[in-house]
Parts: C-alpha cells; sequence; structure tokens
C-alpha cells in the first residue's frame, strides 16, 4: 500500500498530526528531517552553517529515496521536500501527499513556542514567516489534497486527512482497514472467492485465478439454503481456518459470505470488496453478516468483522441508474445523521454523482466508520443508522423485492421524516427538504397504493429492533441530527402518508 506524505510549511504541525494520524491507523511515523540529521550525524542547522542549504537538499534526497523503499508509513516532510522536482516525482510515485495550510497567525504562535532552531526564519520571525510563505505560494497552492489545519483539533484534522486519503483503521470490533483504493493492488493468496452471477461477467477476472463460487443473484437467495452451500463449498475447496473468503459483491453476498465464515470452523478471516455503492457506504462496514427469514430481512446473523473492505470507485461504472440511485438513498441517510455537507451535495443531479463518485464515497464511508467506532454492537449511536429502514425493510418485503433496498429505504425515509414532524420532534420543513433531495435523484419517496398499509405494518412487527410492545425507530430531527425513539403505535407512523399510484418496479 502506498505511504502517506505530510508537507507543509514550518509551523503546520507536520510532525504532530503525523504522529496521531500514524497511531490512527497503526502504521509506522517517520520524520524525514530526523533521517537526515541521523544520515549527516548532525542537526540541519548544523549542517546548513557548515555546508549551505544546498547540501540540505542533497541529503533531503537521499532520505527520501531511503524512506520510500521502507514499509508503508506515516511521513512528515521538511517544508521544503518537495521543492526539487526529482524528489516530488520520487514521493508522487510512492504515495499520497497532502498539504497542510495554516494561516500566518497560526504559524507564528506554533513557532514562538518551538524551541527547534528554523534557519530560513532566523531574525524577525514575521518578516522572515511573510517572504517564506510568498516565496513558495505557487508551489504549495500546485498540490491537490490540502487540508486547512486552523482552528481543528488533532482528531479533526487526522479524520480529515482519512477521508481525503480514503484509508481507515477500525479498532471497536477487532482491528481492520478500509480503504478506497483499487482492486488491482489486493494481495489474496490461499483465498476463496464467493460472488453471483451479474458480478462475475464484469469482475472475477479481475482477482486472477482463484477458487471461487458463482451464486444466482437477489436478495431472495440470501437465505439458509445459499449460506449450506458455501459452507459445502469450502469444505469441497479444503479451506482450512488460516483461509480467507473473499466476497465480491454488494450486500446480498457482503452478508452470506460473512455469516458463511463467521460460522465455518468457528470462524475464519474474509475480505469484503464491495461492487454497488450501497455496499460501499454502508453494507460493507461493521461487521454485520446474516441472512433473511421469510417472516423478515436479516433475522439471524452475527457481528463477524472482515479483515479488509477495499472499495474500487472504479466497479461502479458497470452499475445501472436503478442500482446507483438505490445507493444514494444510503449516501442521503448518512448525510440526514451526520455529514450536512454531504447531504448538500446529494440534492446535485445524478450525473454530477457520477463525475464525483470518488468523494461522495469516502465522506459516506467516513459517517459509518465515525459511527460504528463509537458503537460498534449498536447499544447506542449505531442505531441512527437505521434511519429509513423500520418502514423501509416492511416496504422492501411486501413489495416481494420489486422494491430495490435503496428505493424502499427512500421511501421509509421521508414516512418516518413526516412521523417525525408530525409527533413535533422534527424541525418543520424537514420532510420536503429530504424528499426533495431524494425525488430530485429520482428515487421513489411515496408508498405504493399496490402494497397493502396492513402488511406493511405486519411486516414491521416482526423487526429485529423490536423491545417488547415496541420499536425503536431513528427519527430526523433536522440534517446532521437523528434520534432514537421507541414506538408503539405503527399504525400512525404511516397514517397520513402520501400514495403513490404507480406500482412497485
Amino acid at each position: 500500500m502506498p505511504h502517506l506524505f505530510l508537507y507543509g510549511p514550518s509551523g503546520s504541525g507536520k510532525t504532530t498530526i503525523g504522529k496521531a494520524l500514524a497511531e490512527r491507523l497503526c502504521l509506522p511515523f517517520i520524520d524525514s528531517d530526523q533521517i537526515i540529521e541521523a544520515n549527516a550525524g548532525m542537526t540541519i542547522p548544523q549542517i546548513v552553517e557548515a555546508h549551505g542549504m544546498a547540501k540540505v537538499r542533497e541529503l533531503e534526497t537521499a532520505a527520501l529515496e531511503q524512506i520510500v523503499k521502507d514499509k508503508e508509513s506515516v511521513i512528515a516532510l521538511g517544508g521544503g521536500a518537495l521543492l526539487r522536482e526529482e524528489n516530488r516525482t520520487l514521493v508522487e510515485a510512492s504515495g499520497k501527499v497532502i498539504l497542510l495550510k495554516a494561516e500566518p497567525p497560526t504559524l507564528i504562535e506554533r513557532l514562538q513556542n518551538d524551541p527547534n532552531e528554523r534557519p530560513l526564519l532566523a531574525g524577525d520571525l514575521k518578516s522572515k514567516l511573510t517572504e517564506y510563505l510568498e516565496s513558495r505560494k505557487e508551489h504549495y497552492d500546485s498540490f491537490q489534497r490540502t487540508i486547512h489545519v486552523d482552528g481543528k483539533t488533532l482528531e479533526e484534522i487526522s479524520r480529515e486527512i482519512q477521508i481525503v486519503v480514503g484509508r481507515h483503521r477500525l479498532s471497536a470490533m477487532g482491528e481492520y482497514d478500509v480503504i478506497v483504493g483499487q482492486i488491482a493492488n489486493l494481495s489474496h493468496s490461499n483465498s476463496f472467492i464467493v460472488t453471483d452471477e451479474n458480478v462475475a461477467k464484469y469482475h472475477l477476472n479481475k482477482l486472477g485465478d482463484e477458487k471461487s463460487i458463482v451464486l444466482p443473484a437477489g436478495e431472495e437467495h440470501k437465505n439458509l439454503e445459499t449460506v449450506s452451500r458455501l459452507w459445502q463449498a469450502f469444505l469441497e475447496n479444503g479451506l482450512d481456518r488460516k483461509s480467507a473468503v473473499i466476497a465480491l459483491g454488494g450486500g446480498v453476498i457482503g452478508d452470506l459470505t460473512g455469516f458463511a465464515a463467521s460460522t465455518y470452523m468457528r470462524g475464519v478471516d474474509w475480505i469484503t470488496i464491495p461492487t454497488t455503492l450501497l455496499a460501499m457506504v454502508d453494507a460493507s462496514l461493521g461487521g454485520k453478516t446474516g441472512f433473511d427469514l421469510p417472516e423478515g430481512k436479516n433475522l439471524i446473523g452475527s457481528f463477524h468483522p472482515p479483515r479488509l473492505v477495499l472499495a474500487d470507485p472504479s466497479l461502479l461504472l458497470t452499475l445501472s441508474d436503478r442500482d446507483l440511485r438505490s445507493g444514494m438513498a444510503e449516501v442521503v441517510k448518512h448525510g440526514i445523521i451526520a455529514d450536512p455537507e454531504l447531504f448538500a451535495l446529494c440534492a446535485n443531479s445524478l450525473d454530477w454523482v457520477k463525475n464525483n463518485m470518488e468523494e461522495i464515497v469516502k465522506r459516506a464511508m467516513a459517517v459509518k466508520i465515525r459511527i460504528i467506532e463509537e458503537d460498534p454492537y449498536e447499544k447506542g449511536i449505531r442505531a441512527t443508522l437505521n434511519l429509513g429502514h423500520t418502514v423501509g425493510h416492511a416496504v422492501e418485503l411486501v413489495s416481494g423485492f420489486k422494491l430495490s433496498h435503496g428505493e424502499a429505504v427512500s421511501i421509509g425515509m421521508v414516512v418516518e421524516a413526516r412521523y417525525a414532524e408530525r409527533i413535533g420532534v422534527a424541525k418543520r420543513g424537514l420532510t420536503d427538504e429530504i424528499e426533495k433531495t431524494l425525488s430530485g435523484l429520482g428515487l421513489p419517496v411515496k408508498i405504493s397504493k399496490a402494497l397493502p398499509r396492513d402488511e406493511i405494518v405486519r411486516a414491521m412487527r416482526v423487526d429485529k429492533k423490536r423491545n417488547a410492545k415496541s420499536i425503536r425507530f431513528a427519527l430526523p430531527i433536522e440534517v446532521g441530527k437523528v434520534e432514537l425513539m421507541d414506538v408503539d403505535d405503527l399504525e400512525n407512523v404511516i397514517a397520513s402518508h402520501a400514495v403513490a399510484k404507480q406500482s412497485p418496479r
């Protein structure tokens, strides 16, 4: 995997932020200035005094050539380390560069409290810093990935960097990496691939000649019979406790594969490579696995986190518009729960979404990751991720799965938002705001007349979130805020919701 390089002016916090980021990602931390000093046997100010700044740049190139050969690390670079074109070419070929920016008052405050000697800023700090920043403005502005650090905590900056680079390390339920990257970079020896007939024709060959099983596609096959097929396939192909199973597909394949892996030989490793937007931003994260019963979705399951989640946005290019829209329902949901900026992005057209898919995936994944890190086993805040799902699962089931999961969740979010407004807990106009965003993406927002209300209520009553006589709903209060409430009058939830004339798709 590629290195992460932190770059920027003196005082921008490269070393402090780098150490915090490395700890979050369980990666080594390297300070390039320390490598230079160790190799030279002198401090950088001593090198400048004895040999001049040109010597520092020469030693810097040698240090970078040494660093990039090391294992994946978080690396803090000197403030001028990439002024040499050869250094920049070397570093950008070896990883991702994040430029840290801070306003001059922030830099001055930090540098005044920094005991380290900085030859380029010796003398009147304010005037020297102004000259320093002006001389490097064009250079620093040329870097694409930029993080502004003013007024932010270390945790906020670290999270923002993780979103930009598409790299997270979850530790609340076992430790595993979540990476937005290319499927071609996956190392997967001694593994067995589970996929479905729709995905296999587009993507199975990208994983080489590993042993595999191709399942029929569709929610209707998410049952115990299919799980049993997987157990049998694992046995027939000689999988042992050191083997890994790769789930290549959408949410159904991920849920089935994860559950089969969690129970085969009392648990084997698995890797998930989601191939739908819905799976990337939701189903692949958090370690939930399981299958359906005739009475409802996901009634049997387990928590079994994967060893790795690898989300490759290029795999989404083969999706139909309907599948993309379905995934966008979960993206909208994440924006409503905790990211108003993401929700605002969802107001753009589906064509805009297609052209900005990587940004959408990274931001939406980050919302769920932050929540499941805090509450891995759904004892509290993680239940907010069920926004739209209590009604949505019931609508999906009663439609005979003619509605996709995302389409049903879209309807569910509008129904639940309208209920929250009606009982006075939601901001007035919230339902219209949510409905407009979902409709703009081409998603359904009304329950079809073809779906009997009593059957929807009956399906809601067997929801796995029920508690005695009530069901815990995640109700939207405003964009960026959702609260959990126990509701026992399920008929009232959908009582005044408008119905659509069309039949389910």
